[in-house]
């Protein structure tokens, strides 16, 4: 055993979040969309290499879910990493459309229409 935990990793989780178990802000859902910003502000510090992991991974737009997933990582954990991130305007985030809650009543019958005929 290297000192990891049943899951191999060296790193504690509390220790990614400086102990902290609650988000500072609360822009992010599931479906969040995050992207790193390119290039870096020039007054950005360097980040830590859990938050690099986290700007590599979202060179190109990602949900917070999937990023999630991808660094195999729970979501609180993720949440609280990406606000250090976009505090430090090391990245953006962009909500979901909203969804609007009148159905398409034209959209529902061509679907109804469709599985009609299959």
């Amino acid at each position: 055993m290297g000192g990891g935990d049943t899951d191999g990793r060296l790193v504690r989780l509390f220790a990614l979040t400086g102990g902290r178990t609650r988000p500072s802000r609360a822009d992010f859902t599931l479906i969040t969309t995050v992207t790193a910003v390119d290039p870096p502000p020039t007054w950005a510090t360097r980040p830590q290499p859990e938050h690099q992991r986290i700007l590599r991974s979202c060179a190109e737009p990602i949900a917070v879910a999937e990023l999630s997933a991808l660094l195999d990582l729970p979501v609180s954990v993720v949440v609280i990493m990406l606000c250090d991130l976009l505090e430090a305007g090391r990245i953006t985030a962009r909500p979901p459309h909203p969804v609007s809650r009148t159905p398409d009543l034209d959209l529902l019958q061509k679907v109804r229409d469709g599985l009609g005929r299959l």
